[in-house]
């Protein structure tokens, strides 16, 4: 997904904690699957609860003395009346506690506190669980979930917050998210009444910064939910491709590619699927795919699962009836070997840019030479967009944009977009082309994680004329 901007996606996954029989007077939790650490009723390969525990001491690591931070989780949006969307957790709030409900507040603290006869450095405030409400809307955690399960240290219902006496006057700093006024649940106004007097001590700038440092370097653990991620986007993709045929709409290859991600486990897509083809190809965050593909279209798929929270995003473009046309096939390779470069370039210690400095340059040279442009600078009237970003929980995920370091995990899309009624040879028009993979960077060479997929223009015809179940479906 192009990184043209800081836009973040409108709609996110969400992965499900199940917590079956749990008591709202402190009976036994339920017996779960145990697994490598990690316990969930239905998936034995979440996060563990050690690695959030983790990232809460090394958010500590960064912090000044004396200091606390604050996180919320995110809220329940209305979609239209009494109709909400599917939640998805704040990135931040569940990369730190793997909470994943609404309406709840995490401190962490640099120090220990002394607090009503107890010592702690974390204290998290989340809904109480209510037999009523649970029989529609699922079973909470609850504080004693958030205890045993997350390893919170200490946790109460999201109520006491009114009660807790904490003076966060004697804070040295209160490290802080600035809030959307549209967007602020009962729990933010309640805390934002506590901090009133302290405002002078909250920092709402060096909170981002050191979670971009945190998230932008994967853990082992991570980098394995990613590589799931990625595997089955990279099914759907191939799927798609065999399914592929003049007469079918957009929607049936979206269709297509996200029952593979249903169907090998994701939760759902990391951000809307882009199908476009023919003049939708051109078109950098086309969403609408309604449009009915027909032969000489090429098509750019560019598509995510969401797996446990952590997004894929690749893309691949095809042509609708199998077979690249020879203007295709002209612009394809060069979007493909600016590609090439800009994959070269992801090693430590490169700066960000340079994957996009290194893909810019080709397009650059190659259009010249096709006399699609006169000079250099006319490129960006074709290639108007980023060449990366950071990947993980979000798909544009956060990170510092410095240089490369080991173990982040970046895109690779240079993209050639040339619309009808462009200043070119109409020979050119309605071609779009973007090539996308999602680079690991190493100690030594890029690790490309979403090769799963081909995209030399052979490999793409040569698996385009295999049958897919999907075409038999549709007979």
């Amino acid at each position: 997904m192009t990184p043209i901007s800081n836009k973040t996606p409108k709609f996110f996954g969400v992965f499900l904690l199940a917590f079956v029989n749990l008591s709202l007077h402190g009976q036994e939790l339920p017996k779960a699957i145990v697994k490598n650490d990690q316990v969930s009723i239905y998936d034995s390969d979440l996060l563990t609860k050690e690695f959030h525990s983790g990232r809460r001491e090394a958010l500590r690591k960064l912090m000044e003395n004396g200091s606390v931070a604050v996180f919320f989780s995110s809220s329940l949006k209305t979609r239209s009346n009494d109709v909400e969307y599917e939640f998805h957790q704040n990135p931040d709030f569940y990369y730190l506690t793997g909470l994943n409900e609404p309406n709840a507040m995490l401190l962490v603290f640099k120090n220990d506190i002394q607090y009503d006869g107890f010592t702690t450095n974390e204290v998290l405030f989340l809904k109480d669980r209510n037999p009523k409400t649970e029989r529609w809307d699922g079973k909470l955690l609850g504080t004693e979930g958030a205890t045993k399960i997350l390893g919170i240290e200490h946790a109460f219902t999201a109520d006491m917050l009114v009660d807790f006496k904490l003076d966060f006057s004697t804070s040295n700093k209160i490290y802080l998210f600035k809030q959307d006024k549209l967007d602020v649940d009962d729990l933010e106004k309640q805390f934002s009444k506590k901090i009133f007097l302290s405002m002078e001590k909250t920092d709402t700038y060096s909170l981002a910064e050191m979670m971009e440092k945190l998230r932008e370097i994967k853990t082992a653990e991570e980098i394995t939910q990613m590589r799931k991620a990625i595997n089955i986007t990279c099914a759907g993709i191939q799927e798609a491709m065999k399914a592929m045929e003049p007469g079918m709409h957009e929607y049936d290859a979206e269709a297509i590619v996200e029952y593979v991600f249903k169907s090998k486990g994701a939760e759902d897509p990391g951000y809307p699927s882009i199908v476009g083809g023919g003049d939708n190809s051109c078109i950098l965050h086309y969403e609408s795919n309604r449009k009915k593909l027909i032969s000489g279209d090429v098509v750019v798929c560019d598509v995510g699962a969401e797996y446990h929270g952590y997004s894929a995003d690749v893309t691949r473009t095809f042509p609708a009836n199998g077979k690249f046309s020879e203007e295709q096939k002209t612009i394809y390779n060069i979007v493909l070997e600016a590609q090439t470069a800009g994959i070269f370039k992801c090693k430590p210690g490169e700066y960000f840019r340079a994957p996009h400095n290194a893909a810019m340059e080709i397009v650059q040279k190659r259009l010249q030479e096709l006399g699609i442009i006169k000079t250099p600078g006319e490129a960006a009237k074709y290639f108007f967009h980023g060449t990366s970003h950071y990947l993980g929980l979000d798909v544009h995920d956060a990170g510092t944009h410095g240089k490369l370091m080991p173990n982040s995990v970046i895109t690779v899309e240079p993209g050639i977009y040339i619309p009808a009624d462009s200043e070119c040879d109409k020979k050119w028009w309605g071609i779009g082309i973007r090539i996308e993979d999602d680079v690991l960077i190493t100690e030594t060479e890029p690790d490309v994680l979403s090769a799963c997929v081909p995209k030399t223009i052979d490999e793409i015809e040569a698996i385009m004329k295999k049958e897919s179940l999907f075409n038999l479906l549709k007979k």
